[in-house]
C-alpha cells in the first residue's frame, strides 16, 4: 500500500471520527426538549401538556415496535431466503399463506383502532372543561396585531398593543408585548373570540392552541401547574401583513401576584370588560361554539 493511499486513508479516518464525536455530542447534549421527544416543553406546565405528551411518546413507542419488528423480519428473510451458490431455477412458488394473510390483514385494523381509541380519550380530556367553574376565565380577543385581554373574574382588562420587532425582526421588545396572567395551581377557562379575522391563539410550552374565529368563541381548558414561569406565545394563523409581530407572552405567577396585577390593572384605570364593540364589525353577533 502506498503512502498517499494510507495517507488518504487516514485522513478519511480521523474526519469520521469528528463526524461521529460532533454527533455525539449533539445527541448527549443537556436538552430538556430532547428528552422528551424534541417537545417544545417539559412535564407539568399545563395538564393537558401532560396528556398531550403521554401520546405523542406512547405513539412514537408503538410506531418504533412496529418499525423494528417489520425491518428485523426483512432482515431475517434477506437473510434465510437468500439464493444459495448451488441453486438453479425459480424458487418454490407460493400463492398464498393464510396465517400471514390474516396477520397482515388483523394487525393494521388493531393499531388503528389503538391509535384512535388513545387519540379520542385525550381529545376528550383536554376539551373538555375541568370544573364547573373555572378558578380563573379569560375573554380572549385576537385583533390586528395583537390581544386584547379581559379578566372576567376580577373584571379587569389588558388592551393589547402591537410588538415591534428589532430591525433584523428576530425578537419582540418586552416592554410592549400584553402579557396573560394566571395564578399556579388554578382551573382556567380562556374563551377565544376575534375582533377582524381568524388567528389562532398558540402558547407552544402548553402543546396546544386554537383559533379565533370571527363570531364565534372558541375554549381551552387547563390547568396550571405549580412551577411560576413565562412562556411565549404568538398568533399561528397568518392573518394579515404584521402577522410576525402578533406576539404575547403568558405568566403563571403566585396566587399573591396575581392579585397584585389584577389591582394593579385596577389602579391603572382598566376597570370593566373590552367588548364586541370594538370589532371591526361590531353588529355581527357572537355566538359560543
Amino acid at each position: 500500500m502506498s503512502s498517499q493511499h494510507r495517507t488518504s486513508r487516514g485522513l478519511k479516518g480521523k474526519a469520521m471520527g469528528l463526524t461521529l464525536a460532533a454527533s455525539t455530542l449533539l445527541l448527549t447534549a443537556c436538552s430538556e426538549q430532547a428528552s422528551v421527544g424534541w417537545l417544545p416543553t417539559k412535564r407539568d406546565v399545563t395538564d393537558n401538556a401532560n396528556t398531550i405528551m403521554d401520546l405523542w411518546i406512547g405513539t412514537w413507542v408503538a410506531a418504533l415496535a412496529v418499525g423494528l419488528i417489520t425491518w428485523g423480519l426483512m432482515l431475517w428473510c434477506i437473510i434465510a431466503y437468500r439464493r444459495r451458490k448451488y441453486e438453479t431455477g425459480y424458487p418454490r412458488q407460493v400463492s398464498y399463506h393464510a396465517p400471514l394473510e390474516i396477520f397482515y390483514t388483523a394487525m393494521p385494523i388493531i393499531l388503528i383502532v389503538s391509535y384512535f381509541t388513545f387519540s379520542d380519550t385525550a381529545e376528550r380530556q383536554i376539551t373538555a372543561p375541568k370544573s364547573e367553574t373555572a378558578d380563573v376565565t379569560v375573554e380572549v380577543y385576537g385583533k390586528q396585531w395583537s390581544w386584547d385581554f379581559n379578566y372576567l373574574n376580577e373584571n379587569v382588562y389588558l388592551p393589547g398593543v402591537q410588538a415591534r420587532l428589532d430591525k433584523e425582526g428576530k425578537e419582540g421588545v418586552e416592554e410592549t408585548l400584553p402579557t396573560l396572567y394566571l395564578p399556579a395551581n388554578s382551573t382556567v377557562d380562556v374563551q377565544l373570540k376575534s375582533r377582524d379575522v381568524i388567528h389562532s391563539f398558540w402558547v407552544p410550552a402548553f402543546l396546544e392552541k386554537r383559533d379565533t374565529i370571527p363570531g364565534m368563541t372558541n375554549h381551552m381548558y387547563f390547568t396550571t401547574g405549580s412551577e411560576t414561569a413565562t412562556y411565549a406565545g404568538k398568533c399561528a394563523e397568518l392573518c394579515g401583513e404584521y402577522h410576525s409581530e402578533m406576539l404575547f407572552n403568558v405568566a403563571v405567577v403566585s396566587q399573591e401576584e396575581y392579585e397584585q396585577r389584577m389591582q394593579e390593572l385596577r389602579d391603572q384605570g382598566y376597570e370593566g370588560r373590552l367588548g364586541d364593540e370594538y370589532n371591526r364589525n361590531p353588529n355581527k353577533n357572537s355566538s359560543s361554539n
